[in-house]
């Protein structure tokens, strides 16, 4: 007989409520939408047919993200090796037409660029760097639940963090001057 704390209705219970967490932390390690919702649908997967290994009373969220961490360095050792493929329809998006058919195409145009500033710079950060980030700054997971996710010391989470914010620091000033979020530092 299957014990009660492992039933499916507990897994939706456990589980679930974490999916919006787990997208966004997929979406940054991936860097693509598809590829960030088929690396959270497989996560799932694994944790459900894992749920027997999960000790109820513990940090179910850290226990997600440390498996979608290891789905996603599995599936980028694998994607290393096979060759990169172009979907034509990836390109679509990009033409000028959806463009101009916004209501306030200006409005748009800049809220996508302070947006898609601030992400490129995150994204572009070395990966340890930026998971650590992403799960602090915008998962607002503790250093221990960090740690715990991807099985580093807490020590490793706080310095990592540090330097991430430096790092994104002097990326982000000539922007965060040019829109007038910051004073530009006076020159000696």
């Amino acid at each position: 007989m299957a014990d009660a704390t492992h039933a499916p209705a507990v897994f939706e219970d456990e589980a679930l409520p974490h999916l919006d967490t787990l997208y966004r932390v997929a979406l940054r390690l991936a860097g693509d939408e598809s590829r960030a919702e088929d690396l959270v649908q497989d996560t799932m997967l694994k944790a459900f047919r894992a749920w027997n290994q999960y000790r109820p009373g513990t940090n179910a969220r850290a226990w997600l993200l440390t498996i979608l961490r290891n789905t996603f360095i599995n599936d980028y050792r694998r994607r290393k090796r096979e060759p990169i493929a172009t979907d034509l329809e990836a390109v679509e998006p990009y033409a000028i037409h959806d463009r101009v058919a916004d209501t306030d195409p200006e409005g748009a145009f800049f809220s996508r660029i302070v947006d898609a500033q601030v992400l490129d710079a995150i994204d572009a950060l070395p990966p340890d760097f930026r998971e650590v980030l992403v799960l602090s700054d915008l998962e607002e997971l503790g250093y221990a639940e960090i740690a715990e996710a991807i099985g580093i010391p807490v020590g490793t989470v706080k310095s990592r963090l540090f330097r991430a914010r430096r790092i994104l620091q002097g990326r982000l000033y000539d922007h965060a001057v040019e829109m007038g979020y910051i004073q530009p530092r006076e020159r000696p």
